[in-house]
């Protein structure tokens, strides 16, 4: 049996159809399977579709979060409560073809693959500017941490055995695509065309989505960490090369009235010294988030019907 997740937020106009669609591929294919729903807080209804059908068929599960965690512990509370032999992440627009759920299963049932990464052969219709950052983002991750990211996205199957990896790992912030990755076990590739919204649109804004890189690059790599370290050789390259710029004007008696190169110098470095403090100061609040051990996500309820009809 496979466990399909599904995170959902805000998509009470998605969740019936969204359910039937898959339902409906999977029982054609003949695959076994449940429906993991994870409803992150949200604010419409959501969560009373998602009890009603839950109640109604005992193949989708319906898990309630006690207030909006976030996508990520959406997808940790998914895979936690999966039963199925491989677990597959999705989301809940449609825009990860459930067809493509199909060739995953077969490549995962029929070779020894523990995970199948779905890769994005168009990336739909979005505007230039996320587009170049998308990819400038994910540059910044495989040059910092080695994995190549490119056109990867949360739509792929799991092995259960890449499943318990997964949640041994221990940390609070997490970033699943990357954290899949890292993970290793032998990884086969599909591609999918990104589907357009069928109902509604994205709860993502911008300030969002820049959020979201900011908390991934600093939660998966120390790399920022290393921009203090290059401010700091060249502010001393420029501090050599301006102190020796200095002392010639001065033997020469070409040096200027006042000291413009060293209040130069002095706004320079301190422009340099509270970047750097502000990058450490992150790091620092992603430690202090850590060392408190608070769960990922507080779950409210579980709707789980059984075979025999009951709760």
């Amino acid at each position: 049996m496979i466990s399909i997740v599904i995170p959902s937020y805000n998509e009470e106009g998605n969740v019936s159809h969204t359910a039937e669609v898959v339902i409906r591929i999977m029982e054609k294919n003949n695959i076994p399977f449940e429906l993991v729903f994870v409803n992150d807080g949200s604010s419409d209804g959501t969560w009373g579709r998602l009890e009603a059908m839950a109640l109604k068929d005992e193949r989708i599960v319906a898990v309630n979060f006690s207030r909006n965690f976030g996508k990520e512990a959406a997808i940790f509370a998914g895979l936690e409560t999966a039963r199925g032999d491989a677990v597959v992440l999705m989301d809940c627009d449609l825009q990860h073809p459930p067809e493509t759920i199909v060739e995953m299963y077969k490549i995962w049932k029929n070779n020894d693959i523990d995970v199948v990464e779905g890769r994005k052969s168009d990336r739909g219709k979005e505007n230039k500017a996320y587009r170049g950052m998308s990819l400038l983002f994910y540059k910044l991750i495989k040059k910092t941490s080695g994995l190549d990211m490119d056109a990867a996205s949360d739509f792929k199957l799991l092995d259960r055995r890449a499943v318990d990896a997964l949640l041994r790992m221990p940390e609070r912030l997490t970033f699943f695509r990357a954290m899949s990755s890292w993970v290793g076990f032998k990884t086969e590739k599909v591609y999918f065309e990104v589907a357009e919204r069928e109902v509604g649109e994205s709860k993502w804004t911008t300030r969002q989505l820049i959020k979201f890189a900011i908390n991934n690059i600093t939660s998966f790599t120390s790399a920022p960490m290393q921009i203090v370290t290059v401010f700091g050789v060249l502010t001393f390259i420029v501090s050599v090369i301006l102190g020796i710029s200095t002392i010639v004007q001065k033997i020469l008696g070409e040096s200027d009235a006042g000291f413009p190169t060293v209040i130069i110098l002095q706004l320079l470095t301190s422009s340099i010294i509270m970047f750097s403090l502000g990058i450490i100061g992150y790091y620092i609040s992603k430690i202090y988030e850590e060392i408190k051990n608070r769960p990922r996500y507080i779950i409210r309820d579980v709707v789980r019907k059984n075979d025999r009809g009951e709760l």
